[in-house]
């Protein structure tokens, strides 16, 4: 279940997401997602790809708090943050996952850029959700370049290579591409799925439908792996 599957000899179903560390539907739908695909005997088949998609590409460099990064996308008040923060940490912890409300908003571009050059190594996905688990759990600072250099080396990637990338621009046109393409698909949020090419499924859906979606595109189980 990973970025392997665009390579040839890899899993037979491509499954693309465009997503955003901040975004806590995004973590809810990851994790839903892979539940779905776990719940197959031929989930070797499947290929996650992450695709980039900066919800704010204009949000500040210096981190801030959630309360003001939440305001400053959606306007209301401190209270109206801490209420949908406490609502999305309700829904985060009934399935099992961590949700803290001591975090910081800031830019995610030089991140993305970074998850583009892990997905080249067959690593995107894991780099990703492991940066994004850290962060929901209030374990892990992403904007901070010792963090992801850390995160790179645990999933096995070149820890230098991310200290050379956060230090310029590389794959900045590609974190660009990425959002561009993912509007031109109907994406006006994220989470947004892409199964095969065939099916999109914004939002972030429940595992059962998500299982529905892996039917759809890859067909049932066969029987001698259902058995």
């Amino acid at each position: 279940m990973t970025e392997r599957a665009t390579q040839p000899d890899g899993p037979q179903v491509v499954i693309e997401v465009w997503s955003d560390l901040g975004c806590p539907w995004c973590y809810v739908g990851q994790h839903r997602l892979r539940a779905a695909i776990a719940q197959r005997p031929d989930a070797d088949r499947f290929g996650i790809r992450m695709r980039s998609f900066q919800l704010n590409p204009n949000a500040p460099q210096q981190p801030e708090t959630i309360e003001k990064a939440f305001i400053r996308a959606y306007g209301g008040t401190a209270a109206h943050a801490l209420q949908a923060e406490r609502q999305m940490q309700t829904i985060a912890r009934g399935e099992g996952l961590e949700f803290s409300l001591d975090r910081f908003g800031a830019n995610t571009f030089d991140l993305h850029r970074v998850v583009q050059y892990a997905g080249d190594q067959g690593r995107g996905f894991e780099f990703f959700s492991d940066v994004q688990d850290g962060y929901f759990a209030g374990t892990l600072n992403p904007y901070d370049s010792d963090a992801l250099a850390g995160v790179a080396l645990s999933v096995g990637l070149d820890e230098r290579r991310v200290r050379e990338i956060l230090a310029g621009d590389e794959y900045a046109d590609r974190v660009r591409a990425d959002r561009a393409e993912g509007l031109e698909l109907g994406a006006t949020g994220v989470p947004f799925v892409v199964l095969d090419r065939r099916v999109a499924a914004p939002g972030a859906l429940k595992v059962h439908v998500y299982g529905q979606l892996l039917e759809q595109v890859a067909g049932t189980v066969p029987s001698e792996l259902a058995s």
